[in-house]
């Protein structure tokens, strides 16, 4: 399932390398291609708040199959779109329709016991940070080649086995009663005022991920630049460095299950402010661009880890609700990230890109730390 994870999220992802060359396409696109990143992940938000919650009261193998087919459609609206409207409109529905990991990640997690909920969750991930290596790599070798448009008719294809793998993997979770749809959607806004585990998470998920997506939107357009002049194969295949945090999941997940979710929260927004320090100083220097963005996606996934382990212990009932939370600030911080990086990147380069999106890193972990300063004092003081 870890690879059913890997393809539906990639979907999302397949066109940042190729945003100069999708924006070449349509003259109302010139200078606004981060509007093809940002609407998608509106869109992943938006389909994390509609379709997520559905995971509590209906057998999620069923609303992922259905969601896998509406992807597919919304895939191949993309590759036939014949106006900048058409595809922003499409990129957008591809965005809405591809959380189908976020409904599996939280229905086999309630299938093991609390000691090993780190472990699966991290091996899940993992599938995660695979389908977007996968994604930027296969895309901007594709597109280099061939073109944005057979990309996305590709994409649609490798839908299809995403389809069968669930049918024939994913267990069948009948769910019993349950509040009626628009009840459901009204509970999100009650588990966010009555959970502060979920408010910090969320806060915490939105700013981490602002600054990763501020870096991978603008990293196609900063390498076409001096002293690069990089075309999309090459920007594609910086999703190489992903191996690096891929093969670290496991052990961030134990290592969540070892010192707990708040402390390795922590550890990855330093580790993450690191990363842009790294960027900032050294991002003329191939050596340390790729050493930055290794320490981007480890510190990254260690936050994604000990934020989803901490919400799916507080509220076992409600897992998927509470996934739906927070992966919608998640995706909402990567929208944002995605316009305010573009905005950054055309300002001040590298180093305007690293300062706006450390400052986001250095704010998380202010964030965290006052939360377990005053948890230290007190559960009454922690939960204000």
């Amino acid at each position: 399932m870890a690879v059913a994870c890997a393809f539906a999220v990639a979907t999302i992802y397949y066109s940042q390398p190729l945003l100069p060359q999708m924006a070449a396409s349509f003259p109302g696109l010139a200078g606004h291609a981060g509007l093809i990143a940002m609407l998608t992940q509106v869109g992943y938000a938006l389909g994390l708040l509609l379709f997520v919650p559905l995971g509590d009261v209906r057998d999620p193998r069923r609303v992922v199959l259905a969601l896998v087919g509406m992807n597919l459609l919304a895939l191949l609206g993309c590759a036939v779109s014949a106006s900048a409207a058409a595809l922003l409109l499409a990129s957008t529905l591809v965005g809405a329709t591809a959380v189908s990991a976020q409904l599996i990640i939280p229905a086999l997690s309630g299938l093991v016991p609390g000691e090993r909920r780190g472990a699966v969750v991290g091996a899940l991930l993992s599938g995660l940070s695979a389908g977007l290596l996968f994604a930027r790599t296969l895309s901007g070798f594709v597109g280099a080649h061939w073109g944005w448009r057979d990309m996305y008719g590709l994409a649609a294809l490798l839908d299809l086995g995403l389809a069968l793998a669930v049918w024939r993997l994913m267990p069948a979770l009948p769910r019993t009663g349950g509040p009626r749809y628009g009840a459901l959607l009204a509970s999100l806004v009650q588990l966010l005022r009555e959970e502060p585990v979920l408010r910090l998470s969320a806060l915490t998920g939105l700013l981490l991920f602002a600054g990763f997506s501020a870096l991978w939107t603008s990293l196609a357009t900063l390498l076409a630049l001096p002293p690069y002049h990089y075309g999309p194969a090459v920007a594609g295949s910086f999703g190489l460095v992903g191996i690096a945090g891929l093969l670290a999941s496991p052990f961030i997940g134990r290592l969540a299950d070892r010192i707990g979710p708040a402390r390795l929260v922590l550890a990855g927004a330093l580790t993450v402010a690191l990363a842009f320090g790294v960027l900032y100083g050294a991002a003329a220097c191939l050596a340390g661009l790729i050493l930055a963005m290794v320490l981007l996606d480890i510190g990254n996934r260690a936050g994604l880890v000990a934020n989803q382990a901490r919400l799916y212990a507080a509220r076992p009932d409600a897992r998927s609700r509470m996934n739906t939370v927070f992966m919608a600030a998640y995706f909402a911080g990567g929208a944002a990230g995605s316009q305010l990086g573009n905005a950054a990147a055309h300002a001040g380069g590298w180093q305007g890109l690293a300062l706006l999106a450390g400052g986001l890193a250095l704010a998380a972990f202010a964030l965290n730390l006052g939360a377990q300063l005053r948890a230290s004092r007190g559960p009454a003081a922690a939960a204000h």
